[in-house]
Formats: C-alpha cells, structure tokens, sequence
C-alpha cells in the first residue's frame, strides 16, 4: 500500500504537523501568491553568523540548538538537510564560522542526532495502517523508548535554563550515557527498523558483549513478535490463516476449490491451496514446511466439520521466540496431533482402506465375476460405436450384474458406476502429457507421440468402456481425479485383453466341435494349434498384468499404509503405487503397448474370422457331426456324432487355408518382435524379464 495514501491530504501539505518538515517543502502557488515553507523562514531573525559572537556566547547558542538537534530540530545555527538517495537519512551540518574547538566537539553529537532524526521517521511511516501488524508493534515499542530518550533531553534543557549545563563541563558528563551508549542502541535501531524485524533476531547473541544492546534487541524482537505469533498460533492450533495485511509467510490461494480434485485431473488443489512465501523468516525456516503441513491438515478437517482445535496445554502457548526453541517444540506437538487426527479421520470414519480395496475388486478386477456376467448381458450394447452407445443402459446393465454377483455383499459398490470414452486407450494416453516414459525419463515428450496413427479405423464400446467412482472429500485427497484415471488406463487394458481372450475362447469352442471328427492333415487342426497359441499368449499376459504386477504391489501398499503416519505418507504412498502399476503394466511404454494391441487386433480378427468361415464352410459336410449355434455371443453346441471322418474337399479349402496361415504368420512375426525390445529393456526394467518368461515362445506349438 502506498503511505501516501494512508494519511490525509492536508497533514502531507503541512509539514509542521509530522517530523518530515526538515526534508519536504512546499512548492510556491502561483496562482494564490502564497511563500512556500522554508528553513530560512524557521529561523528567529538572527542577522549575525555566530563567528562574531565571543567563544562563551557561542556555547551558549549552540547548546540551545544542540538540544533542539537531539530531537530532530533544526535550530538558527545547526541546519538538516536531506541526504540524496537515502530515504529517511538527513545530514546535520554546523555553521562554519563557529569556532574550531566547539565545532569539533558539537559534531560528536551528529551520529546520535541523525539516528535520532531516522529512528522518528521511521517511527511515523510504519505507524500508517498500511505498514502490517508487524511494523505497528515494533513502531509502538520504538516509540515508547523515544518517550525516554525525550525526557532525558527535556531534563538537559531544563538544566541549560537554570544556567547549570555547559558544553566543556556539564554536557560532556551528562550526555556521556548518551554518548557511549544511546547512540549505540539507536545504531541498532537504525539497523533493526531497515531490515526485516522479525528476519534476524539472532542479531541479539551477537550483541552477547553488550548487554544494554543485547536487552534492548530481545525486547524489540518480543514487541514486533507478539503479532505474527498471535497469526501462526491461529494456524497451528486452527488451521485459519487471519493475515489481513499479508505478512504471514504462507500464502492462501482462495481461487482453488477443494472440489476440482474430483473434475480436473491437473487440480493443483493440495500442493497450491497454501503455499510457502520466498520470505520466510530465517528462525522459522527449518520449520517452514512442518508449519504449512499442520494447518493444512487442520483445514482438512474443519472443512469435514471435525472438531479441529488442538488440546492446549501447560506450555502451549506461543509467546515469544526464546533462545531455547520453545516456539518449535510447541509447532511439533501441533503437527504431531493435526496429522494422527486427520489420518484417523480419514481411515476410521471415511474407510479409507475400504474405499481402496473396493478400487481394487473393480478397476483391478480383483473379483471379475461380476464383470463376466456384465459382458454376457451387455456386449449387444458394447459393440456399437461410442457415440450410439447409451451409458444409461449400459449403468442399468452394471448395477444388474453387481447385484447378481458377489459384489452385492460389497457396500461400496453403489459408488461404482460407468461411461464411454469417445477415444481409444492409446489415444488417450498420448492426451496425459504427464505420463512419461520410465526409459525416456527426464525428456519433455509425452510418452505417446500424438501424431502417430494409434486409433483404429472403426472403435466401438468395447475399446473405451470404462468404469467410474464417487468420490467424496476428503478422500479425494486419496482418489482424485488423476488418480482415477490412472485406475481407469489400467481397467481400459484389462478389460478389453479379457474381451480377447473371450472371443478367442469363442473360436476354441468351434474347434472342439470338431474334437470326435478326424482332422489330422486338415487345417482345421493347424487352425485349432493357432488358437490354441494365442490363448496362451492372452492367458499368459493376463496372468502377468495380475499376479506379477498388480497383485504383489497392492499388497507391497496396504502393508506399508498400516504404518504411515501423515495423510502426505498415504497419498505418495497411493500415486506411487498407480505410477508403478501403470509402468510395468506396459502404459508407460509406448513401443511395448503398441506391439501387445497389434497382437490383440490380430487376435481379434482371428476369432472372428473363425467364427465367421467355418461355420459357413464346414456345415454342409458335416452337418450331422458338429452343431453350430450363436458364434457372435460365444458359444458352440457338440451333439453325439456318428464317428466320420472330416470331407477331405472341406478340409483342404483353401480360403479357409490361405487365411489361417495368414493369421499364423503375423501372429507370430509380431510375438518374435517383442523379442529384442524385451531383452533390451530388462537391463534398466528389470520386470520386463518377467513378462518375457511369461508370453515369449507361445509361438513354438506350430
């Protein structure tokens, strides 16, 4: 705030009124005719410089205006004027004709008069309401010790009227404390008003030689304290940060909703809601971040209409900055209880744990009976385009299939609900330009380069169905709404393997219907070892995503979440645990990924081309071996056979051939090529060694 605008018009246009008049005049008016304010103006009407008086006569003018300058007075002899370039600073200048000796003595007294004249302007310009409590408290104390230090001169002058005080004898022994030890403390004053008050108490051990400094110091420091503690103790007790003129070295962002942790996934919410200031005190900088992290839990929980005042106690109160760190006891045992309350809070009340292991059975299918049954009696509304699928049937169809499985037992799973996507998962995660590449770690490109061809020709539900969950505060501290959809990337990944491995179940069953036929030499039987193949590579990269990453890093979290101790531990705790599943679930891994959904195309094809050619090639000649029935929904009928062999003209199609070699060899041109990517990468992966063990060399039952 600008001090000029802290006080009236009229008190800055007469100078009298403040102790400013010495540095600003006022501009002649020309169109009043007025004389502007002036030094010479001030002066009694002496018209002889005080040269020609006798040595005698002149200590006794100079006395009077040495008393006058002590107080920041000019007189007719001892002038002020401003110094250039140094707000407050004024020079004190002594009329040169004065005699030699008495000049020399009285400009011992400069120092002390021109701190003097500092320590009263200073004084009047942190008194404006604008200046802070800070400055206010340090003003008033300032200025109750300059009440002192007037009533000394004021008895100096009373002396010099009685004829009592001379400069050769009685102001050299009177003014000796003042001297030696006044303006010393106004040196300090000089020093403690410029620099920040409360930025370098320690100022006072180094002044451990000088007591009366020292005193005076510690005393400054309590008087310009008292307030900013009075602004900390609300925020480590209450968590309410009651700086109306911003001096409190944490800052308030009052523009960030604690609502957008659940709707945007870059919510800044909890690192920027409250903030660190560059100008933190230098005692408090060691405690700087124990200090933010206590109020904000304490705003947690007042937010949740949790009781959140911290039990006061013997020594609890923050009164001063003593030497013995009282102050950081008192900010620990602050800390220590926002973070056990808020911590229980959130896990006792909220079921923290509970909410986590329910992500866990859904997005994780930890328990997927109840998505089996949801595939079953929803893949005619899955199949359609995104936009022509409808979410609300596709919500009516989940909540019927949680209600007919074991989810039912599940309380939490009324939070649970659905949506689709309007993109594939590739091209949603060359969207989240905060997923980074573990081997291209540091580099500013998004993991998936968004000018790639990543979406498929024709999507349909199946590739951008999702599932989605109510979150409340505050555990969308925990969940948020990047954290969600981190769980929605791996759900997306699984879902739609557990789509394949469907469908080319689907085909298995067409080819068992040929089980009680002779099929050797056919390409029904080399058909049936291709399927066979990529089952195993489905079943293989399943049980990879489940047992080898998910399952053992859940665990590895919720052994570590019993012994957290802050609700900070708990969310890096969290985000590190998605991080990793995403990493080694491939999502992280753009040439991996793009080569696991090319061999899912390929197997999806397959299926469906199986399911498509061998009913219409085949029927006809084994019509009364083998039954085929609903190969769209997966499934296949065997009836009892009467033993013949397979046509040998059907099973030498060629159609049916040239397509199941086809298959068989991009199958497994791509399986091979995931090869040397593998190898390469678990040397700084080590878990791509895992899924190398697990899916390579399915390739070689043909």
């Amino acid at each position: 705030m600008d001090p000029n605008l802290a006080t009236p018009k009229w008190n800055l246009e007469r100078p009298f009124l403040t102790g400013r008049f010495h540095q600003d005049t006022k501009l002649p008016n020309a169109t009043s005719g007025t004389k502007p304010y002036s030094l010479e103006s001030l002066s009694r009407g002496c018209e002889n410089v005080i040269g020609s008086y006798p040595v005698s006569v002149q200590e006794l003018l100079v006395i009077d205006d040495l008393l006058s300058a002590l107080v920041g007075i000019e007189g007719r002899y001892i002038s002020i004027r401003r110094a250039r370039g140094k707000e407050g600073h004024v020079v004190f200048q002594i009329d040169p004709s004065m005699d030699l000796a008495l000049q020399e003595l009285i400009q011992r007294f400069f120092p002390l008069c021109e701190a003097y004249a500092l320590i009263n302007w200073f004084v009047e310009t942190k008194s404006h309401f604008g200046s802070g409590l800070v400055n206010h408290a340090l003003a008033a104390a300032m200025r109750a010790l300059l009440l002192d230090y007037q009533a000394m001169v004021a008895q100096l002058e009373h002396q010099f009227r009685l004829g009592r005080l001379s400069v050769q004898a009685n102001v050299g022994s009177a003014t000796c404390f003042i001297r030696h030890h006044r303006k010393g403390i106004f040196r300090q004053f000089v020093w403690f008003g410029y620099s920040q008050p409360l930025a370098k108490p320690g100022q006072a051990k180094a002044m451990a030689g000088d007591t009366t400094v020292r005193a005076l110091l510690e005393k400054m420091t309590q008087s310009a304290s008292s307030p900013y503690l009075s602004i900390l103790e609300r925020w480590v007790y209450e968590g309410v940060i009651d700086d109306p003129y911003d001096e409190f070295f944490i800052a308030e962002n009052k523009s960030l909703k604690k609502e957008s942790l659940t709707l945007d996934y870059d919510a800044k919410y909890w690192q920027q809601r409250y903030s660190l200031k560059d100008s933190i005190p230098s005692f408090l900088r060691s405690a700087a971040g124990m200090i933010l992290t206590t109020g904000k839990y304490l705003n947690v929980m007042r937010e949740c209409g949790h009781n959140v005042q911290v039990p006061p106690s013997e020594n609890s109160k923050l009164t001063s900055f003593e030497s013995d760190h009282h102050y950081l006891k008192c900010v620990k045992i602050a800390y220590d209880f926002a973070s056990c309350e808020l911590l229980n809070l959130i896990k006792e009340k909220y079921g923290l744990i509970g909410k986590l292991r329910s992500m866990k059975r859904y997005f994780l299918l930890d328990q997927g009976d109840f998505l089996v049954h949801f595939m079953d009696i929803a893949m005619e509304e899955l199949v359609k385009r995104p936009e022509d699928t409808s979410v609300e049937k596709l919500q009516t169809l989940l909540d019927l299939a949680l209600r007919s499985t074991a989810a039912a037992a599940d309380p939490c799973h009324e939070e649970l609900t659905c949506c689709v996507e309007r993109v594939s998962l590739l091209r949603k995660l060359s969207t989240l330009k905060d997923l980074e590449s573990p081997i291209h770690a540091g580099a500013s490109k998004p993991a998936f380069d968004i000018g790639d061809p990543l979406e498929p020709i024709s999507i349909t539900g199946i590739e951008t169905f999702s599932l989605s969950y109510k979150v409340q505060w505050p555990l969308s501290l925990v969940i948020s709404r990047k954290a969600l959809t981190k769980y929605q990337l791996i759900f997306q990944f699984l879902f739609h393997c557990k789509h394949v491995e469907r469908q080319l179940c689907v085909a298995w069953q067409v080819h068992q219907g040929f089980r009680c036929c002779n099929i050797i030499g056919t390409s029904i039987l080399r058909s049936s070892s291709l399927c066979r193949s990529m089952l195993k590579f489905i079943n293989s990269l399943l049980h990879y995503l489940t047992f080898e990453v998910l399952e053992p890093n859940w665990h590895l979290m919720h052994d570590r979440l019993q012994t957290v101790k802050s609700i900070d531990e708990v969310i890096q705790l969290h985000d590190s645990f998605l991080q990793k599943c995403l990493k080694e679930c491939l999502l992280l891994l753009p040439l991996l990924v793009k080569k696991v959904e090319k061999l899912k195309s390929i197997c999806l094809q397959y299926a469906a081309s199986i399911q498509l050619l061998v009913p219409s090639i085949y029927t006809s000649d084994v019509v009364d071996s083998v039954e085929f029935y609903s190969f769209g929904l997966g499934k296949s009928k065997e009836r009892k056979t009467r033993g013949r062999s397979l046509a040998p003209k059907a099973a030498e199609n060629p159609i049916f051939l040239d397509s199941i070699m086809k298959f068989e060899n991009d199958f497994n041109v791509e399986l091979q090529s995931l090869r040397p990517i593998l190898s390469s990468g678990s040397q700084t992966e080590p878990y791509l060694t895992h899924l190398a063990q697990c899916i390579l060399g399915v390739g070689g039952d043909q």
